[in-house]
């Protein structure tokens, strides 16, 4: 979570250009934050994703995660309509668009901003009539269910893991419910946090179920995507 927490509160680039200022620049007028703010900004000044994700124009270096995802399981495709769940600051948004989406429709609890082509809500996906919403903005049933939604963790480690399984299952239960028939779902987990439960319902509601840590997912994270093709219908 903490990749994502970070990434969500650094403001998107708005080209391939740089700041202007050098990293040695950066690092020093970085001196004055706490020693795990140092340690975070000097990680991400150096990490080869967060520096193709500015030179690219994605926002985010959390866009080669979908990316390599994609390249993997080719879950996008031409004309698809996708919902995006936990979409800040919209680098997966990005991905879908750029990849042949003709309708995104995103969310989450922080603002973000707009995208051409996107539809964006600021709100609890959790709330009620939230995910009405999102269908209602994608004008039908989805293709594909993105989710790589997270909590802020309190360090007690059973909350933060019943608060992980909370986001899984409502994702899932968002995806079973409204993807059309043969649809993708892609979801956040976290080793050790998925309850056995969700991922039974998932197998049964599935006809393929995979599980997958992207190269630009850091090696020192525990998170893990869980790909679900194939939608079944009764």
């Amino acid at each position: 979570m903490a990749d994502d927490e970070r990434r969500r509160m650094v403001r998107p680039p708005t080209g391939g250009e740089s700041s202007g200022r050098s990293v040695g620049q950066r690092l020093k007028a970085a001196r004055s934050h706490t020693a795990s703010s140092q340690h975070w900004l000097e990680r991400q000044l150096n990490d080869p994703y967060v520096q193709r994700a500015h030179a690219e124009g994605w926002r985010s270096r959390a866009a080669f995660k979908l990316t390599g995802i994609d390249d993997r399981f080719h879950l996008i495709h031409s004309g698809m309509r996708v919902v995006d769940l936990g979409a800040a600051p919209g680098g997966w948004v990005q991905v879908a668009l750029k990849r042949g989406a003709a309708l995104v429709a995103g969310v989450d609890l922080l603002e973000i901003e707009p995208i051409q082509g996107a539809h964006l809500i600021q709100a609890d996906f959790t709330a009620a009539g939230v995910g009405d919403q999102l269908l209602a903005a994608l004008g039908g049933a989805p293709d594909l269910v993105l989710s790589d939604m997270a909590h802020n963790t309190t360090g007690h480690r059973e909350t933060d893991r019943l608060k992980i399984i909370g986001l899984i299952e409502a994702a899932a239960a968002f995806a079973v419910a409204n993807l059309k028939p043969g649809g993708g779902f892609v979801v956040k987990t976290f080793q050790g946090g998925a309850a056995g439960d969700v991922l039974q319902q998932l197998k049964l509601a599935f006809t393929d179920i995979k599980h997958v840590k992207p190269k630009a997912s850091r090696a020192d994270s525990s998170e893990i995507f869980l790909v679900a093709t194939g939608l079944k219908r009764c």
